[in-house]
């Protein structure tokens, strides 16, 4: 797990001009980009093609949550964008998760393509849980056909133990040495999260804040 563990920059700026700047300077040392809810709201799947388009992979962290056959639809949607991984609520149940876990496979299947991870979304790293709490999800989630879960490197450890499967574990909230912790609340170092076993580690504000914004994702890299 430690060898094959990656940074992914979570892609936090507010416009595609700034978003294009970000990738060009920091592709490849870093090679995969997060595209969230505020970005792909303002832009849509342009700015997927964009950084697919410089040769880099896309993250599409749009985290669904709806009845089985909108989830579905939307995941169906994302293959066609040849995202590398997307997520969704594991709270969303077992019928939501496996429509999504069909659909993505139908429609890879279609275009002859990879299908995208599907990574379920256990308790968002900006609230404080129980471990029991998304252990609990994360087996939901797994059983149900997905190939990973998004939690902290608090939970990650816990999941390599207790669940007896291969799975990806993504983990938000990586926070460098005496970098601020801002709005998470469970936060953890690249070497914290690695050693829980963690596979890839996402990280926005310790990167596009610093200074030298390249040189910050060598050293994390």
């Amino acid at each position: 797990m430690k060898n094959n563990a990656q940074i992914i920059l979570a892609l936090d700026v507010d416009d595609i001009k700034k978003a294009e700047q970000v990738v060009d300077r920091l592709y490849p040392a870093v090679k995969i980009f997060k595209v969230g809810i505020h970005l792909f709201t303002a832009y849509g799947p342009k700015i997927v093609e964009l950084i697919r388009n410089k040769g880099a992979e896309v993250f599409l962290d749009l985290k669904f949550f709806d009845i089985p056959n909108t989830v579905a639809g939307a995941v169906r949607s994302a293959v066609r964008l040849e995202a590398k991984m997307l997520t969704l609520h594991i709270l969303g149940d077992e019928e939501m998760i496996k429509a999504a876990v069909k659909a993505s496979r139908e429609e890879s299947a279609k275009l002859k393509i990879r299908p995208p991870l599907l990574i379920g979304v256990t308790v968002l790293t900006s609230k404080e849980t129980n471990s029991s709490d998304v252990l609990t999800l994360a087996k939901i989630g797994i059983e149900a056909g997905l190939d990973g879960v998004v939690c902290s490197a608090r939970e990650a450890a816990l999941l390599r133990k207790e669940i007896k499967k291969d799975f990806v574990i993504v983990t938000p909230g990586i926070r460098p040495g005496k970098f601020s912790a801002d709005d998470q609340k469970r936060t953890a170092t690249v070497q914290e999260a690695v050693a829980a076993g963690s596979n890839y580690l996402v990280i926005g504000r310790p990167i596009l804040e610093a200074k030298n914004p390249l040189e910050a994702a060598k050293e994390l890299v």
